[in-house]
């Protein structure tokens, strides 16, 4: 039986620029501060957090707040389920990419 395409392994959600850019910022950065992520990305307060309760509800990211001296400070990662997706959904653009070829 033949492996699956690159488009088989695209994670549906992902495929929004604005929270493909989240979750790139995440792999890369790994355990970060809401403000991190919203500056990195570009994105109001209300729209990050929009983004990122859908990308929590598929199980691709989690966030807490912290008590941090007189405030507190919301924080966000990948899960380990999320991890696998980006990185197989980043595979599988690069393989778009490339015509298809495997590296």
């Amino acid at each position: 039986m033949p492996e699956p395409g690159p488009d088989t392994r695209l994670v549906p959600l992902l495929l929004d620029p604005t929270r493909l850019r989240i979750a790139a910022t995440l792999v890369a950065a790994g355990e970060v501060e809401f403000g991190f992520v919203r500056d990195r990305v570009g994105l109001s307060d209300s729209a990050l957090s929009k983004q990122l309760k859908a990308l929590a509800t598929a199980g691709l990211v989690e966030s807490w707040r912290e008590p941090t001296g007189s405030a507190r400070k919301s924080w966000v990662r990948l899960t380990g389920d999320g991890r696998e997706q980006v990185s197989a959904h980043i595979l599988a653009l690069r393989e778009i990419a490339a015509g298809g070829e495997r590296s």
